[in-house]
């Protein structure tokens, strides 16, 4: 367990942070509203040096003054929070289309709708965590799939959370993600 108790999940509607009706769009004032809100939630102040992050094919480079920042360590006594946060308009459309929710991964259609659903639904986290970032909340994501879960009849069987558990422990913010996972009666 965590050193720390835990404050709070809090859980963001995939179809408050996307335009759930068009496909992959995300809601990005929607997204920066509710990233400013939990900024404040948490306590935190705006940090302009958190936001390193650009989207492919932008010429901007982050300017960071290193002298800027002096080697100070953060310590926070505000309980850690994780957040998760829904689909919405991503992964949906390729698992249905594929039939990942009907399983049998033997097929060619369905192990490529798998993949496509989570490159799909990692985009969107990847979002989700730049949109945090450039609050200044310190996270990381994380995929259920990539953190062990899996599920037995669409039951959740297995959830590894150490890697969870340490990220806490590190200070950061997990931003855990709704996720195409392997279940083992389906084949999938």
């Amino acid at each position: 367990s965590t050193g720390k108790s835990l404050r709070c999940i809090v859980k963001l509607g995939g179809a408050a942070i996307t335009y759930k009706h068009e496909f992959e769009q995300i809601n990005e004032q929607n997204l920066n509203v509710v990233s400013s809100q939990l900024r404040q939630a948490m306590n935190l102040e705006h940090n302009d040096a958190m936001d390193w992050s650009r989207r492919p094919g932008s010429v901007e480079i982050p300017a960071i003054a290193v002298a800027d920042y002096p080697d100070v360590h953060i310590e926070s006594e505000s309980k850690p929070f994780v957040i998760v946060h829904g689909a919405g308009s991503f992964g949906h459309h390729q698992a249905s289309i594929s039939g990942v929710h009907k399983g049998g991964l033997s097929r060619p259609l369905v192990m490529s709708g798998f993949v496509a659903t989570r490159i799909s639904v990692t985009s969107l986290n990847l979002e989700v965590v730049r949109a945090l970032a450039k609050e200044g909340i310190p996270s990381i994501g994380m995929s259920p799939i990539s953190c062990g879960w899996s599920t037995c009849d669409r039951n959740l069987s297995s959830a590894d959370v150490s890697v969870m558990i340490k990220t806490l422990d590190n200070g950061f913010v997990p931003v855990v993600h709704g996720d195409a996972v392997l279940d083992s009666s389906q084949v999938c």
